[in-house]
């Protein structure tokens, strides 16, 4: 179950928003080991001045499509399989709705059960789930 907060200049479709959450799903659910119909996403549209980035820092050239995805997971990942997710993300956007490669950049957070509650105020590793 990771929870992704997705952040990218404001001014986008709903239909861009939309392939771009459903490409994360994609990739998620393909490489990741996340179940169908587990999302949890927040979009983070800012306006000019309020998203800085580096246009060049390991890899770019970054244009003003940049989208940041920071995703914690309760679960950690191997790093053939977080390399693979990258790749299938990146992939998927370039697909639709057409974000160039050098503009997709990705934090994996990793957080145990016991930092997560996810309703009632219940700790998550009381229900053993899976992140």
């Amino acid at each position: 179950m990771p929870f992704t907060r997705i952040s990218l200049l404001a001014g986008k479709s709903p239909e861009y928003l939309g392939a771009v959450r459903d490409s994360l799903d994609r990739a998620l659910v393909e490489c990741f080991e996340v179940p169908e119909n587990d999302r949890f996403v927040a979009i983070h549209q800012h306006q000019p001045g309020e998203l800085i980035f580096d246009r060049h820092y390991c890899g770019g050239p970054r244009s003003d499509d940049y989208i940041f995805f920071h995703i914690t997971t309760g679960m950690a990942r191997s790093r053939e399989t977080k390399a693979a997710f990258y790749q299938r993300l990146v992939d998927n956007l370039a697909v639709f709705p057409g974000v160039r490669p050098e503009d997709v950049m990705v934090s994996i957070v990793n957080a145990t059960f016991d930092d997560w509650s996810f309703s009632d105020g219940v700790m998550a590793s009381t229900f053993g789930g899976r992140g």
